[in-house]
């Protein structure tokens, strides 16, 4: 028997364009939407890659102001993930 699974994929490219970067606070409020969300989230910059849920990868980015990212959800939600993460870092993490 052949079993067909639909995996929904959601990707956006998008410009951190607060002063600060994504330094720890918005790293963490970035983390914790993706953690609301059981689709797999991957930020990517350049060639490096991280999980969305974990603040200390996100970090790791060094994505400072005028960074390119890439997030890409994988699985039911991730539409309404990558929305509300696009979101997020289009309102400057609330920081301006």
């Amino acid at each position: 028997m052949l079993i067909w699974t639909k995996i929904m994929l959601e990707e956006c490219n998008i410009q951190i364009t607060n002063k600060l970067g994504l330094h720890v606070r918005p790293a963490a409020q970035l983390a914790e939407i993706a953690a609301k969300y059981q689709s797999q989230i991957t930020i990517t910059q350049n060639s490096k890659s991280v999980n969305g849920k974990s603040i200390i990868e996100l970090l790791t980015l060094g994505a400072g102001q005028g960074t390119l990212l890439s997030i890409k959800g994988e699985g039911d939600d991730a539409l309404k993930a990558v929305a509300e993460i696009k979101q997020l870092i289009t309102n400057k993490f609330g920081e301006e």
